[in-house]
């Protein structure tokens, strides 16, 4: 196995287990919670195995699942989020993409905050209409997308750059 699998294997392990002992226990006027585990999907390498990614999204979702008795909707939305992903990174990054010289854990650019921002509110606001799986709650819905996108985008940004490998 090389350096990146195993990097990418602990990144995974380390955003699950932050998610399940302490984000979930976060929960701000009842119904904003951060999900910073997706940011296993926004910092898998880009130039990685596409479909080991759509696997390891799928198995990160359905652990969430399981521990939050969600029946699913945290494993379809990580699929979504991981399937539009090239999607998003070309939107965000342009020509960058195409030459894949991409690295989200650099310093904050606009582009880079705006590949998070999508991805964020891709990903929540799929989990959110799944999970309430009506339209006669479309204001809970984007009501607690936004909230939730803002206290999820702040503590991404602040795991980044704790994450973030000096450079000397």
């Amino acid at each position: 196995m090389n350096s990146a699998v195993i990097y990418n294997s602990l990144r995974f392990i380390l955003l699950l287990a932050a998610q399940i002992t302490i984000f979930n226990n976060m929960n701000l006027f009842g119904f904003v919670t951060p999900f910073p585990y997706i940011l296993f999907i926004m910092l898998f390498p880009v130039n990685g195995n596409k479909y080991g990614l759509l696997v390891a999204s799928f198995f990160l979702g359905i652990i969430m699942d399981l521990f939050l008795n969600s029946g699913g909707v945290h494993a379809s939305s990580c699929l979504i989020l991981a399937y539009f992903r090239p999607s998003i990174f070309k939107f965000s990054f342009g020509l960058s993409y195409e030459y894949q010289t991409v690295k989200i854990n650099d310093s904050l650019s606009p582009e880079r905050f705006s590949f998070i921002l999508l991805s964020v509110v891709i990903h929540h606001f799929t989990l959110f209409i799944l999970e309430i799986f009506a339209f006669d709650y479309i204001l809970s819905i984007i009501s607690r997308t936004l909230l939730s996108t803002l206290f999820t985008l702040l503590i991404s940004i602040i795991i980044i750059y704790l994450i973030k490998p000096n450079k000397r």
